[in-house]
């Protein structure tokens, strides 16, 4: 077996990679070196590493495993991703309720030499959970008191089919270093760390800015060229397949352009508000999805919001641009300095409205069809903002000035 120096700079290696290259990279170490790593790492790393091993490597793994890892290993991946159920180690010290203080330090004396225990768990013969020992308590009391005497019966558990967003606002107050898992009849079926719950999700949240662009979110920086091409590629041609609309827009109104060339200066300017103000608007629903803010029927409340947000930054913001717009339309000798600002005026209101909307639509509408709410949301936002802006801007412009 490697040095634990050794182990511990794999482990360090691991995590820093996509679970597909974790994998790719523990394949040509010894079983023990493995299951150190993955005893080391985040359980959910963990998971996803053995998700990705072939299955004759990951039985060999769990073969070699001891008994109540490799259970709880397979139990674990039984449920959804990114459920409390990923994250459970097994549970090491558990007790019975008639066994004295004496009995159970002796115990805990020859667990500990096995396993980090932060805290002792009371069961019953169907393995319900019933009580919870601290260390603290159990020092202090005599030596033949039962655990049904100093146990605290208080109990709050978690379940394994639980969301980690739910996970993490339920214990965002508590502070336990642990927290058992337990069915819905309350029988003990794991632990998990709170540490494992708020990295996993500070994983989740590492990976939503990349995924809003099409960048995958098992990309790392160690992540190969090729890999890293052949996982963005597909997006940028997508991305490209969208602009080709919002140049479209622009072609029909081609005449109009060329009759009225300043309105080709303004063009970037109602892109770049509106698509700001969608940017916006997306970023707060995304945090609201995360974070578990955003309640089944609050999207009218969402929505309602963000129109009247659009609507008052672009007024405040399409006052300025009509301004400009006028003095540069002025300075050329326009004679239609006045109309053209007041066009600017309206594209700029009608732009950041609808594309407020969007920000919170797009993500909402993803999610409604099981896809990630942040994935490629920025190109899809894009593409809404630049067609409507621009379509607004130069609709406008033909309509009262040509």
């Amino acid at each position: 077996m490697l040095p634990r120096e050794d182990i511990d700079q794999l482990a360090a290696d691991t995590v820093q990679r996509a679970p597909h290259e974790a994998a790719e990279l523990l394949t040509g170490h010894k079983d023990e070196d493995v299951i150190a790593v993955l005893e080391l790492v985040n359980p959910l790393v963990c998971q996803q590493i053995l998700r990705e091993l072939d299955d004759r490597r990951r039985s060999e793994l769990l073969a070699s495993a001891p008994v109540e890892k490799a259970r709880q290993w397979m139990r674990n991946q039984e449920y959804p991703e990114d459920s409390v159920g990923w994250l459970m180690e097994p549970p090491v010290a558990v007790f019975r309720a008639h066994m004295t203080v004496r009995e159970t330090i002796e115990a805990m004396r020859k667990l500990t030499k096995k396993a980090f225990i932060t805290y002792g768990y009371v069961t019953d013969g169907h393995n319900k959970l019933i009580g919870v020992l601290v260390f603290r308590d159990l020092m202090l009391a005599e030596a033949d008191k039962k655990l049904s005497e100093v146990m605290y019966t208080n109990l709050f558990w978690l379940n394994p089919q639980m969301a980690l967003t739910d996970a993490m606002k339920s214990t965002l107050n508590r502070h336990f270093p642990v927290y058992p898992v337990c069915d819905e009849d309350g029988h003990l079926m794991g632990l998990v760390r709170g540490q494992a719950i708020f990295e996993a999700r500070a994983m989740e949240l590492s990976a939503q800015p990349g995924t809003m662009v099409g960048v995958n979110e098992e990309e790392r920086l160690s992540t190969p060229m090729p890999r890293s091409l052949w996982m963005r590629h597909p997006w940028l041609q997508f991305n490209l397949l969208t602009a080709f609309i919002a140049a479209a827009v622009v072609g029909v109104f081609q005449k109009t352009l060329d009759e009225i060339v300043i309105l080709a200066a303004f063009l970037p300017v109602l892109a770049g508000q509106s698509g700001n103000t969608g940017c916006q608007a997306l970023a707060v629903c995304l945090r609201g999805l995360t974070l578990g803010d955003l309640k089944p029927g609050d999207e009218k409340i969402l929505f309602a919001k963000e129109g009247v947000l659009g609507l008052l930054n672009g007024a405040l913001v399409g006052v300025v641009a009509g301004v400009g717009m006028y003095v540069f339309a002025r300075m050329q000798g326009n004679e239609h300095a006045f109309m053209l600002g007041v066009v600017v005026l309206i594209s700029m209101i009608a732009s950041c409205v609808i594309s407020g909307l969007s920000g919170a639509l797009i993500p909402l509408t993803l999610r409604r069809f099981g896809a990630d709410p942040a994935t490629a949301s920025s190109i899809f936002l894009t593409t809404a903002t630049d067609v409507v802006s621009m379509g607004t801007f130069l609709g406008l412009a033909t309509w009262l000035i040509r």
